[in-house]
This record gives C-alpha cells, sequence and structure tokens, in this order.
C-alpha cells in the first residue's frame, strides 16, 4: 500500500506533502496575527484543485485549524460577540449553499481573485459590532459569501474589531470562523460533495494546523508585524491576478 492511495484521484503525493505543510504555515499566520492564513490556503487550494472542490475543503480545512484555535485560546472567548453572528451564519450558508452549484467554473476562479484583491487591499468599513441587528445581519451576509468565496475571515473581523484586546480578538474570531465552516461542511454535505475521498488528506492538513496554531498562540505577543504583512500583501495579489488570468484567459 502506497501514499497515493490515501489520497485523491490525480493529485500527487509531492503537492500532497506541500498542502499537509501549507496548513501548519497559514494556521501559525492565522493565530499570530489573526488573519491571513485561509486566505493563502484557499488561493493555493485555487491553484491546485479544480474550482467546484475548491470551496467544499476549504471549509473543512479551516473547521479543524480554526477548531483548534479556538481550544488554545478558549480563556480569551468574548461570547457576547459569537451568538448573534453565529444565528446569521446558519441563514447565511443555507442560502449562499443554494448558488454554490450554479456559478460556471471560470466565474467562480475570477470571483475568488477579486475577492482575495479586495479584502487584501481595500480598507474595511467601520461597522457598530455591538449592535445585535448588524451582526445577525452582518453573519448572514458573510457567510452565505463564504459558501461561493471561501475565505471571509477578513469580514468576519470586521465586526470584532471593539475588541481592544488581541488574545481575545484571536479567539473569538477562531469560534466565529468554526461555527461558520461547521455550517459550511455540513450543509456541502446535504449538497452531495463527497468528502470521503478527501479524509486522509484533510485529517493530515488538520494535525499539521494544530501544530501551527500550538507555535502561533505562543508567538502572538511577541512578532513585530509591519514588514510581514506588507510582503504578504503583495504574495497574495500576485496569486490573485494569477487566479484572474487563468479566468479569463483558460
Amino acid at each position: 500500500m502506497s501514499l497515493t492511495d490515501f489520497l485523491p484521484p490525480d493529485l500527487d503525493p509531492t503537492l500532497a506533502l506541500a498542502l499537509v505543510g501549507l496548513s501548519l504555515v497559514t494556521s501559525l499566520i492565522t493565530a499570530t496575527f489573526s488573519l491571513g492564513g485561509g486566505t493563502l490556503m484557499l488561493v493555493v487550494l485555487a491553484l491546485a484543485f479544480p474550482p467546484a472542490v475548491v470551496v467544499p475543503l476549504h471549509g473543512a480545512i479551516q473547521l479543524g485549524s480554526n477548531a483548534g484555535r479556538a481550544v488554545v485560546q478558549r480563556h480569551h472567548i468574548q461570547w457576547s460577540y459569537v451568538r448573534w453572528i453565529a444565528l446569521g451564519a446558519v441563514i447565511g450558508t443555507i442560502v449562499g449553499g443554494q448558488f454554490a452549484k450554479l456559478l460556471p467554473e471560470q466565474l467562480f476562479t475570477a470571483l475568488i481573485g477579486l475577492f482575495v484583491l479586495i479584502s487584501t487591499w481595500l480598507p474595511q468599513p467601520k461597522i457598530v459590532g455591538r449592535s445585535p441587528l448588524v451582526q445577525v445581519l452582518g453573519g448572514g451576509i458573510i457567510s452565505a459569501l463564504s459558501m461561493l468565496v471561501g475565505a471571509t475571515g477578513p469580514l468576519v473581523a470586521v465586526f470584532l474589531k471593539a475588541i481592544p484586546d488581541r488574545q481575545q480578538l484571536v479567539a473569538t474570531h477562531a469560534t466565529l470562523m468554526t461555527i461558520q465552516n461547521t455550517f459550511k461542511v455540513l450543509v456541502f454535505v446535504a449538497l452531495g460533495f463527497a468528502f470521503a475521498s478527501y479524509l486522509p488528506l484533510l485529517v493530515a492538513m488538520i494535525v499539521s494546523g494544530f501544530i501551527g496554531t500550538s507555535i502561533g498562540s505562543r508567538l502572538l505577543v511577541k512578532v513585530p508585524e509591519v514588514a510581514f504583512r506588507w510582503g504578504f500583501k503583495l504574495i497574495l495579489s500576485l496569486v490573485a491576478l494569477d487566479l484572474l488570468r487563468s479566468a479569463i484567459w483558460p
């Protein structure tokens, strides 16, 4: 029995190992800087898999990664922010799931590329995060979008800007993303996505992601951000532009 017996069809073993390593790195990034790792994972998955596979796999991987981060940082979770956004997430994932299979593959790829560019470079709107109505509506809209474009962590963070403590922000954000991705995976299962053939890869990526989370949580208040964030934005933008190119000139 070889490694290929545990992998999805046509997935190169070297690429599979690279994805497992990437899961560690992206979880470390997110645990350290609150954001970024999920978007990086999204763009790499979009280069490695067909567009229709990307969002379901991304949701399952991020479910494991965020759950691990929420467990590690559980004492810092601000539950007052969680309940209303989670309610909106239930509604949003169901609504967004109705449209997830209707998009042509090229449009799907272009949407991912555009979303990465927008969430990377445009300033985030100022929103009163403590309003229950705003949180429910925001949770619903963001979760619906997540069924189409995958990584909506930067948008969820908009509603948490009022949290002054960095550890509380990371813990609360991880909890909300865990809830959102749980609903997302359940909806894709109901829609008939075959997670079983990807299960060994997903388990390996979730385990490596937990290791990255454990390391990143220790670096959370120690690592300077400015130079890293600029370089990271440039890398994300280059990959997003390549996704747009592949959508326009397949």
